[in-house]
């Protein structure tokens, strides 16, 4: 019984209304992968070589002479013959690469987008072959969208969904594009060919796209000729000397320390530290005529608070990274103390991609996350989901505080490592774990007080094989990595 003034306040039943609309998108939705996070497969051997349904096969493809030799370009797709390999679809189960680290599958994002489309026949993935340039994979990106959109326009379900749009529009597309995958949107819808492309999109949704390249191409493509480094990081410069994409995720921002000067990689710095020079001027040339482009309806998401490598020094051959980035002013002139000395600062990332470098634009979308699982995180697939039901939603302009997680890419069985966590010294507010990707295997991660004021702790796996470590603050969202246990075997410089 309700009391009357001054007694207690009745608490009032939900008003639901009957028969309310499902918050959804009458759209066109396209997802580009990113690097390594499309399934490969050789026409010429009927095999699969990147991207096994099994974990066991990065063993092989890592830890053995010819592993990687498939993914090579040959002669004639340096040439432009691109027939012999196939992406059929995106990658299936995780994966890892030296540098790269860990690559996430993208299902936890495409049931976020199946949930937010009005039909499943709206969502198209696009897996493409991301050994090869950024502009072929966009021709063939532009030509899949128009015959998407175009097959969607005609489906009955968009017909019923774009009743409830605004002023009944026809549909359009967006994209959600994660890492490389965000360069790929950019050449389709400026480059592409098809002219009327760009003002049929609403939006693209960017994750971690390295606009502006990253310090981690050029360490992967020295692993070949520097200090010696376990046998995955040389296997992996091998095959990637020869990939014009890998040379178009070179650092295009002033980033190489040169005395009391900072410059931008050049062709020749390229080829001294392992790259192919002629690769590296297309790329050069490629992204002048990309930038001139504007790229519209963009909303990026950028990783944050992960220790990420921003600037390199380039000695005898051998790159030297370091985590911290130069300012310039708008004459382009670098930020200097009194005594002439570049500024330093250090502005995070997302272990892959440094902040600055993953927007076209100030305005961005910040979240706590590494890079090969920013699009899968609770965080991203929210903001995805906000964006593709809210035309001009931009997401939230703060991120909720986080952690970073900062743990080594290769390491042996059996054998302790460090694993680091930075954004607290309270170990009672982090909870990390440990489990293999496959398999039963999981345990907890003790943490201790360092004296950075960081939180640390030894860990140690049983067997060869790839595991994921969690960490989840009282106060934020979870950080994961996955890290990849081989052999103690290490190859010297000149294999």
């Amino acid at each position: 019984m309700n009391q009357s003034w001054g007694g207690t306040l009745p608490i009032p039943s939900p008003h639901i209304e009957p028969g309310l609309t499902p918050d959804i998108t009458h759209d066109a939705v396209v997802v580009v992968p990113g690097i390594m996070g499309s399934e490969l497969f050789d026409t010429t051997t009927n095999r699969v070589i990147w991207g096994l349904s099994k974990g066991r096969w990065l063993a092989k493809a890592w830890l053995t002479g010819d592993g990687l030799t498939p993914l090579q370009l040959t002669h004639d797709e340096l040439a432009g013959d691109y027939g012999r390999i196939k992406a059929r679809r995106l990658l299936q189960t995780p994966a890892w690469s030296p540098f790269l680290r860990g690559i996430e599958p993208y299902h936890k994002l495409i049931r976020t987008i199946e949930n937010t489309v009005a039909h499943p026949d709206a969502l198209m993935t696009f897996p493409y072959d991301w050994r090869l340039p950024v502009a072929v994979n966009g021709r063939r990106l532009a030509q899949e969208a128009r015959v998407h959109l175009q097959r969607w326009l005609a489906h009955p379900a968009h017909a019923a969904a774009r009743q409830q749009a605004v002023d009944e529009q026809p549909a359009r597309l967006v994209f959600i594009a994660h890492s490389m995958g965000g360069l790929v949107t950019y050449a389709a819808l400026t480059l592409g060919g098809d002219n009327d492309l760009l003002n049929d999109t609403r939006g693209v949704m960017t994750l971690g796209t390295p606009f502006q390249g990253s310090v981690v191409a050029a360490n992967i493509l020295n692993a070949i000729q520097g200090a010696p480094l376990p046998l995955p990081h040389t296997r992996l410069a091998s095959a990637a000397a020869t990939m014009p994409a890998v040379h178009e995720l070179l650092p295009r921002f002033l980033c190489l320390e040169d005395g009391l000067h900072v410059r931008h990689l050049a062709p020749t710095d390229v080829a001294d530290l392992g790259g192919d020079k002629d690769l590296a001027k297309a790329s050069h040339d490629f992204f002048a005529t990309l930038y001139s482009q504007p790229l519209t309806h963009h909303r990026p998401v950028v990783g944050i608070r992960q220790d990420t490598v921003q600037s390199l020094k380039l000695v005898g051959g051998i790159v030297y990274p370091s985590e911290y980035c130069f300012r310039t002013d708008t004459d382009g002139e670098i930020k200097r103390d009194p005594n002439g000395v570049p500024r330093r600062y250090r502005v995070w990332g997302d272990g892959t991609v440094h902040r600055e470098s993953a927007s076209l634009l100030r305005r961005t979308i910040p979240v706590f996350a590494q890079h090969g699982a920013l699009a899968s995180g609770r965080e991203a697939c929210r903001i995805v989901k906000e964006f593709l039901v809210e035309d001009d939603h931009l997401g939230p302009d703060q991120a909720e505080d986080g952690i970073g997680l900062n743990v080594p890419d290769y390491v042996t069985p059996n054998t302790a490592w460090d694993c680091i966590i930075s954004g607290t010294d309270d170990p009672s507010q982090v909870e990390c774990t440990i489990a293999a990707a496959e398999g039963d295997w999981h345990r907890s991660v003790q943490l201790e007080t360092t004296e950075d004021d960081r939180l640390h702790a030894k860990v140690i796996v049983p067997d060869v094989g790839l595991y994921r470590i969690a960490a989840k603050a009282d106060y934020g969202p979870v950080v994961t990595q996955l890290v990849f246990a081989g052999p103690e075997g290490r190859a010297q410089p000149s294999d």
